[in-house]
């Protein structure tokens, strides 16, 4: 078959993006985004390109072109359905806060709601594409739902996990390392699925990257390639504690291991840990799908991953108040960045959120510059985290406009998010007008430390002394 009309459920970091592209590259299909969300489905319609809800270098541009030719944004979910050969499902899937798997598995509830909105709406055969990160063999829950629950349409479901890395997003998008595509590859309507969402990338990707399986290997794919990265840095910010104590540079020792290409250099970076919505959520998940199995060896090796990370951000947040007499009580802590990256305006899981919270239950006064997060989305962060009630997360954190205004009388600076603009800040202004002995606490490597030395800082880089 081939595909004429595509519809996305699910207008955010994944969908949005992924959809404008193919929109963009197939102007012979006509894409609909669909969201319950009225302000962020205002958002994406909004004539002025900056209000996008989500921030990705390039995006602007995509949306621009073909936003009203063949790209609409719009709430009629159900109307939506009816229209589509092909439906994407990109929904949230955070990891469950109650009940069994607690902690560790993957909410499936919107996946669920939206594989019952597909059968109650469906009045043609459909191709469901999971583009949700999701743990091994949802594609069978879905399909028991649209079987038992559908108007005698038929479906096939296909997995078609996405790969992309924010900030990087419209890049990754454009020239893809590979594209998965998962699904019945034993029978002919299965492998029929599969070839038309092939022709629909094969618009512009090399027929060579796009990669068919079963639709189980590609779920259980996109789980382990998050696994791998974020095992490195984990890997590698474990032996960042080891160089502070033996005098190593862990800026050496990433360079040195980097040039092996049985190893690579990427994701070796040290920093105060990594952050975003999908690493520790998909670890997690792996880790209860091993328990699950009865594979408790499986399950503790990646467990570790997550908690060298939990341990780089507390480590972090003990050095700034060690630093500072081993108390930060009514001190003033500057945070530049709140992002989980540069070049993004996603918090999720960020590194910020958590060393924010070890210095507020300090007594700390932090104050946030980001270039691209809003002060309502810091805030929530810290709300969700329940360790203080909202009042008091107002009164001890305060966002600000200006990043000299955030640094402006501070004990410490700690820099939390990699980007390119801290680095050509004006130093010398921001230590006149600190509280001295200035202390700059560089999160994310990214500082000349000699420089800011000479200007007299006292500077801690992770992984280095």
């Amino acid at each position: 078959m081939k595909v004429k009309k595509i519809c996305c459920i699910g207008a955010g970091y994944v969908g949005g993006p992924t959809m404008a592209v193919i929109a963009q590259k197939c102007p012979d299909i006509y894409v609909t985004v669909v969201d319950i969300n009225e302000e962020r489905i205002k958002a994406w319609n909004d004539e002025n390109l900056d209000n996008l809800p989500v921030y990705e270098p390039g995006l602007d541009k995509v949306v621009a072109e073909a936003r009203g030719r063949n790209l609409r944004f719009c709430t009629n979910v159900e109307g939506a359905i009816q229209e589509a050969d092909m439906i994407f499902i990109s929904v949230n899937t955070p990891t469950k806060t109650y009940g069994e798997g607690k902690g560790q598995a993957a909410d499936l509830k919107w996946i669920e709601l939206c594989a019952r909105q597909i059968a109650a709406a469906a009045e043609s055969d459909k191709i469901v594409v999971e583009k949700s990160t999701l743990p091994v063999r949802t594609a069978e829950a879905i399909r028991d739902i649209l079987e038992n629950t559908g108007n005698g349409t038929k479906f096939q479901i296909l997995s078609n996990p996405e790969f992309l890395a924010e900030g990087t997003a419209i890049e990754d998008l454009m020239d893809p390392d590979r594209v998965l595509i998962g699904g019945d590859t034993k029978t002919p309507e299965g492998l029929e699925a599969m070839e038309a969402l092939v022709e629909v990338y094969g618009h512009w990707v090399p027929r060579e990257k796009i990669l068919t399986t079963n639709v189980w290997s590609s779920e259980l794919s996109k789980l382990t390639a998050n696994a791998f990265l974020a095992q490195r840095v984990s890997s590698i910010n474990a032996l960042s504690e080891l160089c502070e104590s033996t005098e190593a540079d862990i800026n050496e020792v990433s360079r040195a291991i980097g040039t092996d290409s049985r190893i690579g250099n990427k994701f070796l970076k040290a920093s105060v840990g990594f952050g975003g919505s999908c690493f520790q959520k998909d670890i997690l998940n792996l880790v209860y799908i091993s328990r699950s199995y009865g594979l408790t060896s499986v399950a503790d090796y990646w467990e570790q991953v997550i908690k060298i990370n939990d341990h780089q951000k507390g480590r972090f947040a003990k050095n700034i108040i060690r630093s500072l007499y081993n108390t930060v009580s009514g001190k003033k802590i500057a945070f530049l960045g709140w992002a989980f990256k540069k070049d993004t305006n996603d918090t999720r899981e960020s590194a910020a959120i958590y060393v924010a919270d070890h210095l507020l239950n300090e007594d700390a006064k932090v104050t946030v510059f980001d270039p691209k997060v809003k002060e309502e989305q810091m805030y929530s962060d810290l709300d969700y985290l329940n360790s203080r009630n909202k009042v008091d997360n107002r009164k001890l954190m305060k966002a600000e406009h200006c990043p000299y205004e955030a640094c402006k009388g501070a004990h410490a600076v700690a820099v939390l998010t990699e980007w390119d603009e801290f680095v050509d800040y004006d130093w010398q202004k921001i230590y006149d007008n600190m509280l001295k002995p200035a202390q700059v606490f560089d999160g994310r490597s990214v500082l000349d430390k000699q420089k800011l030395r000479d200007i007299g800082f006292r500077v801690y880089t992770i992984g280095t002394t």
